[in-house]
């Protein structure tokens, strides 16, 4: 493989390709050529790699609470501009090119997927420098800011690049020290593994909190029986998280997905179709005592799914900034009856709703992520959150589809994919984990 694309590269080069007009097929060539090579390796890595303890720390590490003045304060640090900065760049150069052709292929280049951990180190955000990370505190709002900025590039995109994240933020909040020193190393190094939080099952009305999905006592361990649905990237990844019904209460295990009974289905659904969303199967799956996370307590599964609510609330807010940002100009620009259709009060004021219900979408989203840093209940803040995220984000992706009349039900613009993936906020759970 490598001196094929070694030839390919070289063979780009030459200037007679320009000449013959075969510079996109090239290209194009190339790009199949190293993807196609990304997967292979990802492939055999998921069957090869062995999580073990590495070091071993006399107790589990944990973030500290924010230090803040107890004030509700939207300015964010230094630290946190930077982050975002750097998010938002990496979201405008390298996910939004690429975004049209994942979303018709299910499925995020495995490039973009190392570039996100070698390049933006996203799955080092919630993780403390004493496990190898870049977190010094409990980190919700910087968790939040990410997955908005990533967002404003593009959902599905995002959500692929963050879903390892979001096994590694609960390793750190809920993991024991053994836990931990199995697998919190394979977070903070180059060769990060692709792993997801399974908490959603496909019946109507899913409520989180009365899973089908059971584990049962056995022996010294579990017996994990059920299925997941819309599952980021579970056919390559190496690790799971799983909600699932532990004598009549829901609980988190951690399962390696080499473990035998584990089946995976392609689900390919109307949006998030670049995170190559699949369906997760157990079929007697046993597991060691140690694959229960957070010690099944009522409090940890409660935050767990309060956090990842936030994350898709961010998520959320970013798409809906992105279709803001995107409607703007084009109101502008486009001319009917001899002016610009934004100086018709139908359009400007459509396109005022927009920016309010964001906005206040935005400020119900981060007051929750800084409550959560300071040890503070949010509870009620994450409710609001998910609830206005999920109203206005519909609404926000279907007023953008039709401020742009024709043009927003074709593909050569993005805001007909934007509002396909804004419906995922109402209905996903799991998955991120700010």
């Amino acid at each position: 493989m490598g001196y094929g694309l070694a030839a390919l590269n070289k063979l780009a080069g030459v200037g007679v390709i320009d000449r013959l007009g075969l510079r996109k097929q090239l290209e194009r060539a190339v790009y199949s050529s190293s993807k196609a090579g990304f997967r292979a390796v990802a492939s055999v890595g998921a069957a090869n790699r062995s999580f073990a303890a590495v070091t071993r720390r006399s107790q589990a590490e944990r973030p500290r609470t924010s230090s803040g003045t107890g004030l509700f304060d939207l300015t964010p640090s230094d630290e946190q501009k930077m982050i975002v900065e750097a998010t938002a760049e990496f979201a405008a150069e390298q996910l939004r090119p690429v975004a049209a052709e994942a979303d018709s292929e299910c499925a995020a280049p495995e490039t973009l997927l190392k570039r996100s951990v070698t390049e933006l180190g996203v799955t080092l955000v919630g993780v403390p420098e004493a496990l190898g990370g870049m977190g010094s505190e409990r980190s919700a709002t910087t968790g939040a800011l990410v997955a908005e900025a990533l967002a404003h590039g593009d959902m599905g995109l995002a959500v692929a690049c963050l879903a390892p994240a979001a096994v590694g933020n609960a390793l750190v909040l809920w993991g024991t020290e053994e836990q931990q020193s199995t697998y919190l190393p394979s977070f903070v190094g180059d060769d990060v593994p692709a792993a997801a939080l399974a908490v959603l099952e496909s019946r109507p009305l899913f409520d989180p909190f009365t899973l089908h999905t059971t584990a049962t006592r056995s022996g010294d361990g579990f017996v994990l029986n059920g299925a997941k649905s819309l599952v980021p990237r579970a056919a390559t990844a190496e690790l799971f998280i799983v909600a699932a019904d532990l004598e009549g209460s829901p609980a988190l295990f951690i399962v390696e997905s080499g473990t035998t009974g584990i089946t995976v289905e392609a689900e390919p659904a109307m949006g998030l179709r670049a995170a190559a969303t699949a369906r997760l199967m157990f079929e007697d799956v046993t597991l060691p005592a140690t694959a229960l996370l957070g010690d099944a307590s009522a409090d940890v599964y409660a935050e767990c799914i309060r956090l990842g609510r936030i994350g898709w609330s961010a998520l959320a807010v970013g798409t809906g900034k992105a279709v803001l940002d995107y409607v703007i100009p084009y109101v502008n620009d486009r001319k009917a009856f001899g002016e610009p259709i934004s100086n018709r009060q139908a359009v400007a004021f459509k396109v005022a709703d927009i920016a309010i219900e964001l906005e206040g979408a935005r400020l119900t989203m981060l007051r929750a992520a800084a409550r959560a840093d300071q040890g503070l209940s949010y509870a009620r803040e994450a409710a609001l959150a998910r609830r206005l995220t999920a109203e206005y984000g519909m609404k926000i992706g279907s007023d953008g589809v039709q401020l742009l009349g024709g043009h927003g039900f074709v593909k050569e613009h993005p805001v007909e994919r934007w509002y396909r993936d804004l419906r995922a906020a109402a209905v996903m759970e799991g998955v991120v984990l700010v």
